[in-house]
């Protein structure tokens, strides 16, 4: 049983980092003509601020349809265009821009 389960784990680890890497090449194919890692100046924002306060579902969402997502993140008007991005490869840029940040804003503590 122990054998399985540490297989399985090996096995979804290894899944996870394939969706990253393939993650990766989208926004090289894609995103990285208006969008840097790890600063730069870019048209849009730096991914790893992206990765920092958003959550993968709404990266996801805004990858999709930038238009019914950017009043939500506070901008005036939506200079993103519809990428013609199948549903994987949208899974697999917003699994690797959410890497970029093990820690995210939503998970810091509150002082009451």
């Amino acid at each position: 049983m122990k054998r399985i389960l540490l297989l399985l784990t090996f096995l979804t680890g290894v899944h996870l980092q394939a969706n990253v890497e393939k993650g990766k090449a989208v926004y090289a194919a894609n995103c990285a003509i208006c969008h840097t890692v790890n600063g730069g100046r870019a048209l849009g924002p730096d991914f790893n601020i992206v990765s920092y306060t958003r959550k993968k579902a709404e990266i996801a969402q805004y990858v999709k349809d930038p238009y019914s997502m950017y009043k939500k993140f506070g901008y005036s008007a939506n200079a993103m265009p519809t990428l013609p991005l199948e549903d994987s490869e949208i899974k697999d840029v917003a699994d690797y821009i959410s890497s970029l940040q093990p820690f995210k804003k939503w998970m810091i503590k509150k002082k009451h």
